[in-house]
Formats: structure tokens, C-alpha cells, sequence
């Protein structure tokens, strides 16, 4: 029996705000480097959740960085890893280190309350499944 898509998606969800997590405590512990660019992790792709049955697979758009957009300052990513330069920073140092630690903070908070949503969301769908087979109250 396959998992149903709910548990799927909550669970990439609950991955996904552990690897970022990760990226922020690595800012962290990078806030006195200079030169340093706080880095975020890109939002997950949450076409994959679609059914093929109904259409296929929605994929997310790809920009190509241009010679005209690099001399702007556009970077590109790294491949497959999902890490990219954090473009919502507050303030650079005069070292060139991007990394406010208040916004750091912050993004660990929403993290926080992010995975307690999820986390309720995942138990209150235990309790209706148990319900759905006969072993709930």
C-alpha cells in the first residue's frame, strides 16, 4: 500500500526545514568571516506532489545567468544542492560578511514554529487514520 500524499508532503516539508536549518546554523557560525554570503536554502518543489495521472509534473522554472546579469550581481546555484545566496539580508559588514545574526535568529524561530505546525498536522492525521481503521476512540 502506498504511503497517501499527505504524510509524503509533510514529511519533505519536515526534511526540508531540517537541511535549512543546517544552512542557518552554518551563517552562524560564519558571521565573523569576511567576505562571507549568508546563504538560504531554496523552496522545495512542490510539483513533485502533483499526480501524474492528472497531467504530469509541474517544473520549476530554470534562469539562465547571463554575462549582462552576472555584471549586476546575479549568482547562480550550485547544482543540486538547493543552497543559494540569501538575497533578503538587512545589512552587509564592511568585511563584505552578510550575516546579521538577528536575522538568523528569527529564521531558526519560524523554523521552529514551522515544524510544530507540521508536526500537529502529522498527529492529528495518525488520529484520523486510526479512526478510519477502527482503533481510534
Amino acid at each position: 500500500m502506498a504511503e497517501p500524499r499527505i504524510i509524503t508532503g509533510l514529511a519533505g516539508a519536515m526534511r526540508h526545514l531540517g537541511e535549512r536549518q543546517t544552512v542557518i546554523a552554518q551563517n552562524i557560525a560564519n558571521s565573523e568571516t569576511p567576505g562571507y554570503q549568508a546563504r538560504e536554502l531554496a523552496a522545495p518543489d512542490f510539483g513533485a506532489l502533483l499526480d501524474v495521472r492528472s497531467g504530469g509534473h509541474v517544473a520549476r522554472p530554470t534562469v539562465a545567468i547571463t554575462s549582462g546579469m552576472a555584471a549586476l550581481g546575479a549568482h547562480g546555484t550550485a547544482a543540486g544542492s538547493g543552497v543559494i545566496v540569501d538575497a533578503h539580508v538587512s545589512e552587509t559588514k564592511p568585511d563584505g560578511n552578510s550575516v546579521t545574526l538577528e536575522d538568523q535568529v528569527l529564521k531558526m524561530g519560524q523554523i521552529q514554529a514551522d515544524y510544530a505546525t507540521l508536526a500537529n498536522i502529522y498527529r492529528k492525521q495518525m488520529a484520523l487514520m486510526k479512526i478510519a481503521i477502527g482503533r481510534g476512540q
